[in-house]
């Protein structure tokens, strides 16, 4: 395998194009918060149904411009009235109620005037005045979520809408996550000389759950050739992906690439020009995708989001890669001999976008990972970037 440097757009597409869509299951829709579909949803019916009071007030004619009308009947939600409307009459009735037949328009309660079982319009009404219109929301037949969104709460409404019950999604990934280190130890527990915390597991976990994955396993790893390769066989008999956190370089406690090439996983790309995140490894096995991330935890959280993330997203159909904006950078930036995602904050202003670094941009500083929006892709060079340059963003 060639070991020069690859870019983020190449090594990305690397990723992308080693993703096989995983199957469909059908979900019911209240569990289907954050899925991705898997087939079109297509409106039952229109939506609304019928045509719908957007006020409450009286349903009346458009020609009943003057004189008092008679209040004849009520209509309500679920309960439209019972009679048609002739001249000289008005129907109460609420929002979202059944226009009743023979009304054209709704007399808000505001313009008009109530007595002794009759009604004085305040204002003129026109045709079409305050009706909402059957099918002015959704279609009979059109498509109204495509294969590949994201039901978010927004769409599992027009879902419900569209008449669905049942959803088909692209099955979750099933995720395991290692922490390669002797030097780890679980949250919360005393630390000896040289020790740390596993927050990798705990980080990663959580950024792969929030990218619609099931993790199989969250565990730390001790540095020996014998315990990595029985931990990844592990993972790999049962997950989709496998990521693995520090021991993907070349020093002699570096155990992940060896194991991983006994245990028939092709090296697709070694290292990127990417800082945080150079020693960023990707391969297959099947189906099956491979990331060694570094164990920095900056470094850990953004070459996962470049490139775990889109690949979990595209095994479920969504699409993998945000879009990037540009945001104008609010402070002086060293450049670097490659290319920097800087942790930012992203604000508003004067209808402008600027990315403010959060703080020292080490790839052991997490504190830089607290108020961060978005990553920012600094070029490589020399010299800085100077407060006012606009720089490409991806939100995170």
């Amino acid at each position: 395998m060639p070991t020069e440097l690859l870019s983020i757009e190449a090594a990305r597409a690397e990723v992308v194009s080693r993703c096989a869509l995983l199957a469909a299951e059908p979900v019911a829709i209240e569990v289907a918060g954050d899925r991705v579909l898997a087939a079109d949803i297509r409106a039952a019916a229109d939506v609304p149904r019928f045509d719908n009071s957007a006020m409450d007030g009286f349903a009346v004619r458009s020609d009943a411009s003057s004189g008092a009308l008679w209040i004849v009947d009520e209509s309500r939600a679920g309960r439209p009235a019972s009679r048609r409307l002739a001249a000289g009459e008005a129907i109460r009735i609420s929002t979202g109620a059944a226009m009743p037949a023979g009304a054209d328009a709704v007399a808000p309660v505001e313009q008009v005037r109530e007595a002794d079982g009759q009604i004085m319009l305040t204002a003129t009404v026109a045709p079409g005045q305050h009706v909402r219109r059957a099918g002015e929301d959704l279609r009979a037949g059109s498509v109204v979520l495509a294969a590949g969104a994201v039901l978010g709460a927004g769409a599992l409404s027009v879902a419900v809408g569209a008449g669905a019950g049942t959803l088909s999604c692209a099955r979750r990934p099933r995720v395991a996550i290692l922490s390669t280190g002797d030097e780890l130890r679980p949250p919360g527990s005393s630390l000896g000389p040289g020790e740390i915390h596993n927050s990798n597991a705990v980080m990663l976990a959580a950024l792969a759950a929030r990218e619609g994955a099931t993790v199989l396993t969250a565990a730390a790893v001790r540095d020996t050739r014998e315990a990595t390769e029985t931990a990844l066989a592990a993972a790999l008999a049962d997950a989709d992906v496998v990521i693995v956190s520090g021991g993907v370089s070349v020093g002699p406690h570096d155990h992940v690439k060896p194991a991983l090439e006994a245990l028939g996983v092709t090296e697709r790309f070694w290292r990127v020009d990417l800082q945080p995140g150079k020693p960023t490894w990707f391969g297959t096995r099947g189906a099956q995708l491979v990331f060694g991330l570094p164990g920095n935890p900056v470094s850990s959280f953004v070459t996962f989001a470049l490139f775990a993330r889109p690949a979990l997203r595209a095994l479920q159909g969504a699409e993998p890669l945000p879009p990037r904006e540009l945001a104008t950078l609010t402070q002086d930036m060293p450049r670097r001999g490659r290319t920097q995602a800087v942790r930012v904050r992203l604000r508003a202003s004067d209808g402008t976008l600027r990315a403010t670094p959060t703080g020292a941009q080490g790839s052991h500083v997490t504190t830089s990972l607290i108020a961060s929006d978005a990553l920012a892709f600094l070029a490589a060079g020399d010299g800085v970037a100077a407060a006012g340059e606009r720089l490409p963003v991806e939100w995170l």
